[in-house]
């Protein structure tokens, strides 16, 4: 099939403007505490003097799509939402438009998302931020429509807000916690002479920032102080709720923390956090990566631990809590929803191929569908205790790079599951890696893949046009990665055959 070029997509991008209107999407929003929410941003956009507002939406890979627009059009723009072309969901890891978006459903088997037609972002004023480190500059998310005024079945965001209204029928409310790692290393060449310019580009080589393995060393996290004092200010002023911001194991690794939110919030703060770092990290002149195993000598691997809890929508008390045990019948079912869904649902908590580097490699990562009580070698961690109103599961599975949407939903999704049908997750095992009667997790994207386009739980409940979409995205990606020509392949056979 031959695909559209990039010239093709921006003469059909060209139309891209703030408010085409779209009077069903429109007014479906068009609420009294909307219209107050607006009001009360524009007036400060005027109180800060704002020149730009960055209106993004969040994609299926989990990268900020963005439009920055006049800050004096936002008013209009949060009314009738700013267009997007539909192109943008067809694009693999690399930016490759993988299938053809100018057929009539656009290749995403979805009416209305043809001929790399516009769809609408509706930003969501709760999460409007005035960037710290940048000039007069708003930021905001949104929420995708298409042109019927339909929601956009592909939105990642309206996967964790459908998870969310689950929970809220069921008289509960997700709480999530992150926990996630990155590197920071200072640039030696940034790779863009334009030979360098490649699709995906070569990445810049780089050196540390500092010397690894002195784990939480007071001398190491002092002379990171240049680094962490401006990202501490950066997620600060984002409205973040940090709670640690420190030096991890390896070279130029940092580990940041954030108190527990609530809903979409949660996933919400993930993406904030992540623009943050890589943003002042990259106008200091370094660089920061969520790769979860870069190729770089003596670099340890990343991960995400998502922390999560349930709490009762009426009391707000911990649903996880019991006072005689250390898991509520609740929190214990939740478990053994994940547990019984996990060889679908890391394909979510480890959406690339790298991500199975860390977990196959790492001697401290989880390999099995284990829980255990505050054991770190568990694919659940369980966290808390009789009584203790912050108990708590631990996923240690994620790798930093994952979509925090998709992260999360496919965790509420399978815990409502284990809720619903009252999945016994057996008892807490210790010593988890000598647990060899306990399922195997995938040990490849192309293994999670496949459990994820058999499972019935995630296309119940995600959408079958939102499974099938990141199904073929993945499989386009795995498919280029499996046609490279690999430095261990040419160290292998070049000589000996």
């Amino acid at each position: 099939m031959s695909q559209p070029s990039a010239a093709e997509i921006a003469r059909a991008a060209a139309s891209t403007a703030v408010g085409r209107p779209n009077f069903i999407a429109r007014t479906a929003l068009d609420t009294p505490q909307r219209r107050i929410a607006i009001e009360q941003l524009v007036a400060l956009i005027a109180e800060q003097q704002l020149e730009v507002v960055r209106v993004g939406f969040v994609d299926s890979h989990g990268q900020v799509r963005i439009h920055p627009i006049a800050a004096r059009h936002f008013a209009q723009a949060a009314r009738n939402g700013v267009a997007f072309t539909a192109a943008v969901l067809a694009m693999d890891s690399a930016n490759l438009i993988f299938q053809n978006v100018f057929s009539a459903d656009g290749g995403f088997g979805v009416e209305h998302m043809g001929g790399a037609g516009d769809m609408l972002a509706m930003p969501d004023p709760a999460t409007f931020r005035v960037l710290p480190w940048a000039r007069k500059t708003g930021w905001v998310l949104s929420d995708l429509y298409l042109s019927n005024g339909e929601r956009c079945p592909l939105d990642p965001r309206w996967m964790m807000q459908k998870a969310c209204s689950a929970l809220d029928a069921l008289g509960f409310k997700f709480v999530g916690g992150a926990e996630i790692e990155c590197h920071v290393l200072k640039i030696a060449d940034a790779q863009t002479e334009l030979a360098h310019c490649t699709q995906p580009p070569n990445p810049p080589q780089v050196t540390a920032l500092r010397h690894g393995f002195q784990y939480m060393n007071d001398q190491v996290v002092d002379a990171l102080e240049p680094l962490i004092e401006p990202l501490r200010e950066a997620l600060v002023g984002m409205g973040l709720p940090l709670r640690t911001l420190e030096a991890e194991w390896g070279p130029g690794q940092i580990e940041i923390t954030l108190d527990p939110l609530v809903g979409v919030e949660a996933a919400d703060a993930v993406i904030m956090l992540r623009s943050a770092v890589k943003q002042v990290a990259r106008r200091l002149g370094l660089v920061a990566s969520f790769m979860a195993k870069p190729n770089l000598p003596n670099v340890f691997s990343s991960g995400w631990h998502l922390h999560q809890s349930l709490v009762h929508s009426a009391s707000g008390a911990n649903a996880f809590t019991a006072d005689g045990d250390h898991v509520s019948e609740t929190g214990r079912h939740f478990i053994g929803g994940l547990l019984r869904h996990v060889r679908a649902g890391i394909a979510f908590s480890n959406p690339t191929i790298n991500g199975y580097k860390r977990l196959n490699a790492n001697p401290l990562s989880p390999k099995r569908a284990v829980w255990s009580i505050d054991n770190k070698a568990a694919m659940c961690r369980l966290v808390g205790g009789a009584g203790d109103p912050a108990t708590r599961v631990e996923n240690r599975t994620g790798e930093p790079a994952a979509n925090p949407y998709l992260y999360m939903a496919s965790q509420i999704f399978a815990g409502i599951d284990g809720m619903q049908t009252r999945c016994d997750p057996g008892p807490p095992l210790d010593d988890p890696y000598t647990q060899t009667q306990m399922e195997l997790m995938p040990g490849s994207l192309m293994e999670a893949i496949e459990a994820l386009a058999n499972s019935e739980l995630y296309r119940q409940n995600l959408g079958d046009a939102f499974v099938r979409h990141f199904v073929g995205m993945k499989r386009h990606e795995i498919s280029r990665f499996l046609s490279y020509v690999t430095d261990w392949e040419q160290r292998e056979y070049f000589e000996m055959y």
